[in-house]
């Protein structure tokens, strides 16, 4: 039986919520952050409201939604590793990676719907795929259009990577003219406008971009081919970190990391092999700029209709960018850019992931800065009492968006739901800053994933990369990652250790 929660504000003062996210989108990609990218829509909703330069994700898209969605850290959710694939379910029965969510958490959509808010979803779903029960229609959503799966061809997505409408998956769209990002808008608009009261809504908008394959429309592309030819990612990087400085998004004491590893210097490249990279990464900003488009679209639709006043809008990505497949001349044929029988990993390459990421050193999958930082921009004029534009530096993560959520919406998180008992949320919200009022600090955050582990007290940060000894790093100095401090200070890595390993006991971390 579904546990009805009692409402706890009047409809029609509640804010409406729009939470869109970017798929594997690095730190400095978007203009409000240093990137060089054209997001006029996205810099504009920051001009008006609140960035966050320290706000943390899981270090890749399945965990992240799931933590995103239920406000527990993955693993409790059931996502400690990956999701399902349309190849077949995950060969693993410890609870925490089973690879779909687990009926121990709720959704953002379940307690919204059930206390009076229509609830949407267009985009990509990724936690759960075998059985319709573990689907967005199943786990709260009134109406979806999207990809169950995850990744998919931009232009044509087929079979196990098709497009689904609601609960029935479709067939390969026809239309030439067909790109998801534009078809996720096109789909969560019409949501919105085919709503026949004025209760409030909740679109969870989650774009495939830039995810690979590389996949953008022409007329994008070509703004920006030639574009970085010339400078390469080493002085990309150069020129991001001056923006972010100047905007306030860093402070004039940082330092660039050292160029990763897995790349090499942009001045030891080829001419052929710069023209190909050049192009990468014009295909890569222009699935940036075209989301940003349809951002435009969604923000045109709320105020149009009257309602962009009193919507929260926050925009994140749900990692850094990817390097995969770790080559940095970029992954897969360089003639399969654009070709729409192709889903798999075309890619820009690790030299352009870590610019990305400027400043910060790795990338999605890792625990250090690249791998789990992402822009966090909030809009609402209604309820924001900071003044436009502010940068705040306040530690926060993902698990603090679903109290955050209920508190603005005066929701209850529920003790149980359709007969299951739910993990206590884990997060802290984050109204009193929105409210520019003094917010309490997490006094602890703790990160795990495929083996990268991490943990934050205050400005330390303990760090454990797969395979490797504990690091130190003073996160208020050296957001960078380059001075570790291990040596210096034992007895403080021994302690953020142990207080890793009691979290990871607790949470069921392998």
């Amino acid at each position: 039986m579904l546990l009805l929660l009692c409402r706890t504000a009047v409809a029609d003062d509640r804010p409406n919520v729009v939470l869109i996210m970017a798929d594997d989108m690095g730190y400095s990609d978007i203009g409000c952050y240093g990137g060089e990218i054209e997001t006029p829509n996205i810099d504009a909703l920051a001009n008006r409201g609140l960035r966050f330069t320290q706000f943390y994700n899981t270090a890749r898209c399945c965990p992240t939604r799931a933590a995103f969605l239920t406000g527990l850290h993955q693993h409790m959710t059931g996502i400690g590793a990956m999701t399902e694939t349309p190849k077949g379910p995950r060969d693993d029965k410890r609870p925490a990676y089973q690879g779909f969510l687990n009926r121990n958490c709720v959704t953002m959509a379940e307690v919204l719907g059930a206390n009076g808010y229509h609830t949407y979803m267009a985009g990509k779903w990724h936690l759960g795929y075998h059985g319709k029960e573990k689907w967005p229609r199943q786990r709260g959503f009134d109406r979806f259009y999207g990809s169950i799966a995850g990744a998919t061809s931009y232009f044509k997505p087929q079979r196990g990577r098709g497009v689904t409408l609601d609960n029935e998956n479709l067939d390969p769209p026809t239309d030439p003219d067909y790109y998801t990002t534009d078809a996720f808008t096109d789909y969560a608009l019409r949501f919105i406008e085919e709503q026949k009261d004025d209760k409030p809504f909740f679109l969870y908008l989650a774009y495939t971009a830039p995810h690979w394959p590389l996949h953008a429309r022409e007329e994008d592309i070509a703004k920006y081919v030639g574009k970085y030819r010339d400078i390469g990612w080493d002085k990309l990087r150069q020129q991001r970190l001056a923006k972010q400085k100047e905007l306030g998004i860093v402070d004039e004491s940082t330092q660039l990391s050292m160029r990763d590893e897995g790349a090499r210097p942009w001045s030891d490249l080829t001419d052929k092999q710069k023209q190909q990279l050049d192009y990468r990464m014009a295909v890569y900003a222009a699935m940036v700029d075209r989301m940003d488009q349809n951002i435009g679209r969604v923000v045109a639709l709320l105020e149009e209709r009257g309602e962009l006043d009193n919507t929260l809008l926050m925009f994140l990505s749900d990692n850094g960018g990817c390097a995969e497949p770790y080559k940095d001349l970029g992954g897969g044929k360089f003639e399969d850019i654009n070709n729409p029988n192709q889903s798999g990993a075309i890619s820009y390459g690790q030299g352009w992931a870590n610019a990305s990421n400027t400043p910060f050193r790795k990338f999605k999958v890792f625990s250090h800065e690249g791998g789990i930082s992402t822009p966090l921009v909030v809009h609402w004029p209604a309820g924001l009492k900071t003044k436009a534009g502010t940068i705040t530096s306040h530690p926060s993560q993902l698990i603090d968006l679903m109290p955050t959520v209920l508190d603005v919406t005066g929701t209850q998180y529920p003790a149980s739901f359709a007969d299951h008992e739910i993990h206590p949320i884990e997060g802290n919200s984050l109204q009193p800053l929105l409210r520019g009022k003094e917010q309490p600090k997490s006094e602890w955050m703790f990160w795990e994933h495929s083996g990268h582990s991490a943990v934050r007290n205050g400005k330390y940060k303990a760090l454990k990369p797969r395979k490797e000894d504990w690091q130190l790093y003073d996160l208020s100095t050296d957001r960078g990652e380059t001075n570790n401090l291990a040596s210096e200070m034992p007895d403080r890595v021994k302690s953020m250790a142990a207080r890793w390993a009691s979290w990871a006991t607790s949470h069921q971390v392998k």
